[in-house]
């Protein structure tokens, strides 16, 4: 069957009046029916039925006469596949895998494709847009602004006109609002956990695990809200009585990435409401969609109009990001993201003396000590490694093994990488997901070919996964050496480097031979050396026997080139404000 007479069908099918919307449509039911088609051509193959468009205009007859897994391997063959074909197969081709569609959400007025200024849904005034696709497939979902200076400009005016009535607000009716949008949170977790994974494409299990935690913060915060106690300071001088006051720091630029579109903007977006401060968020490009269904449930939950603002863009996020950093009437900055950027973004806010938090790269140990439980270790190791498909910026980065325990432990840890299921997110079969785009898989294979070309042996995975060019396989590298650039790098994709060492002093040197300082693991049952290892590491965070370490009650940053600042617990809450003293005297005279 020549991939001719498949041209002349399309032709044919397309000069019935059949346009390219109706043969997406098609590609959907199509692809529906491969993905229960059998494993290989002729046995038990039965034909297509003869589909229909959403103009009700018919498919061209010969399609009814091709075998399904017959079409998929034409159809593989690119030489002479029809462009309309070409643009689609994508599409056609991961659903051979598994079912992949958009999600039907219970509240449809969750999915918004507007930013969100003053309290109104809004469009860019040059009506420009940008497209946010889903990574499985790289399918359009929708639409957001491309919004520019002007826009984030009009945002920060009304987060400085909110504040000047909300930061009187009483903590008592900041928590109120904090707890009714983690109880909204809640009752939508279903529906924002699909639009989380539409977007992202982690599993729907991981998303809404995320939608959990992330609520938390709303939670945390709406009780840390009431807790702004000042002190009490005995003066130096008689009669003069000393107090200070926690007062909101005031309008607040928040910039926050695609990895966790929902947790990243609330323990961001909680502390500085908690705090009486108002905010203006820009989401990452990526997956403004989480962010926009968590302002919606905002509203409903009482923030009044100018609060809480969302500007969105993805050519013009550097200016966005210029006028966040610059524009007078900010007095904070938070950011999670890349050191480089971080940098550029102090650089700029250092103009007008802003405050800042950055939460920035990491470059995490994972140390396993001859006396540690190897099958705790290597179950810690496969979720802090392999989460999110190695996504976070505290995820192992450099996994070091005992010597005397190194095969044991790398045999296991395979075997249990070899059990994973790569595929759409919404398949509940699917363990992991794609990585965000093509350029993340671009730079995960150069970490892997430049390990391999240096002497590093692949374990398992290592290959570009043929689910579609956003999908990279569960990697496992042994025989790894410092002199790799996966020792020094970020690797943000699910490639887990096994290092072997000798001694306690030898892998804290190497684990502390890094500009940044973000989390830090290790299993070890020894009661000395846990402590000497807990703080000797140079890390923000340390997790002994425990590899997943966020909580919305624990402090969360880094050090050296991590960044600085604290999120969550009671410490984040005091990066939105500031601290008063108030002096009163001659108190006290008879």
């Amino acid at each position: 069957m020549p991939a001719l007479w498949i041209s002349d069908a399309i032709a044919g099918y397309s000069r019935g009046g059949c346009n390219e919307l109706d043969w997406t449509c098609n590609v959907d039911r199509l692809s529906e029916q491969l993905s229960h088609a059998p494993a290989s051509p002729g046995a038990g193959a039965q034909p297509l039925t003869c589909f229909r468009g959403i103009n009700q205009t018919p498919l061209h007859p010969q399609f009814s006469k091709v075998m399904p897994l017959q079409l998929h391997y034409l159809l593989r063959s690119t030489a002479k596949r029809p462009a309309i074909i070409t643009k689609n197969y994508a599409r056609l081709s991961i659903r051979m895998v598994s079912s992949h569609q958009a999600p039907k959400l219970k509240d449809q007025s969750l999915f918004k494709q507007q930013g969100l200024i003053n309290g109104q849904w809004a469009d860019a005034q040059s009506g420009e847009t940008f497209t946010v696709t889903d990574p499985v497939n790289n399918a359009e979902i929708g639409t957001c602004p491309e919004m520019t200076r002007k826009e984030v400009a009009e945002a920060i005016d009304a987060a400085r006109k909110a504040f000047a009535d909300f930061r009187n607000t009483t903590p008592r009716e900041r928590s109120t609002i904090l707890k009714k949008w983690h109880q909204l949170c809640m009752e939508n977790a279903d529906d924002l956990a699909k639009i989380l994974t539409w977007e992202n494409g982690k599993p729907l299990a991981e998303a809404q695990g995320e939608v959990k935690y992330g609520s938390a913060f709303f939670e945390w915060f709406a009780e840390e809200a009431v807790r702004l106690y000042g002190d009490v300071i005995p003066s130096s001088t008689k009669g003069n009585r000393i107090i200070t006051l926690k007062q909101p720091v005031g309008v607040v630029g928040i910039i926050t990435p695609w990895n966790f579109p929902i947790a990243m903007i609330t323990r961001k977006v909680g502390a500085a409401i908690a705090a009486g401060c108002t905010v203006v968020c820009k989401p990452g490009a990526e997956t403004p969609y989480s962010a926009l269904a968590l302002a919606e449930l905002g509203i409903r939950a009482g923030l009044p109009a100018g609060v809480f603002n969302i500007v969105t863009g993805e050519k013009n996020t550097k200016d966005i990001g210029l006028e966040l950093t610059t524009n007078p009437s900010v007095r904070k900055i938070s950011f999670t993201g890349s050191t480089a950027v971080g940098k550029i973004l102090m650089q700029q806010s250092a103009s007008t003396m802003k405050k800042c938090s950055f939460e920035l790269g990491g470059n995490a140990p994972f140390i396993v000590f001859d006396d540690a439980d190897i099958d705790l270790a290597v179950a810690g190791a496969i979720a802090c490694k392999f989460r999110a498909s190695g996504q976070t910026c505290v995820c192992a980065n450099r996994i070091y093994v005992q010597k005397g325990i190194y095969d044991k432990f790398a045999k296991a840890f395979v075997e249990k990488v070899n059990g994973f299921k790569l595929g759409s997110g919404f398949d509940p079969d699917t363990t992991h997901g794609p990585l965000i785009h093509d350029r993340a898989v671009a730079k995960v294979k150069e970490l892997v070919d430049d390990a391999t070309s240096k002497g590093a042996k692949v374990l398992t995975g290592g290959e570009k996964s043929e689910l579609g060019k956003n999908f990279w396989p569960p990697t496992v590298l042994g025989g790894m050496t410092n002199d790799m650039r996966i020792a020094k790098d970020e690797i943000f994709g699910a490639v887990a480097p096994l290092f072997e060492f000798e001694s306690e002093d030898d892998v804290i040197a190497l684990a502390n031979d890094t500009d940044v300082g973000l989390a830090g693991y290790f299993y070890s049952n020894n009661v000395n050396r846990i402590w000497r290892v807990a703080e000797a590491l140079e890390v923000g965070m340390v997790g002994v026997n425990c590899a997943i370490i966020s909580d919305a009650v624990s402090p969360f940053g880094g050090v050296k080139e991590s960044g600085f600042g604290r999120e969550g617990s009671k410490y984040g809450l005091d990066e939105y404000t500031v601290i008063k003293s108030v002096t009163f005297g001659n108190t006290g005279a008879k």
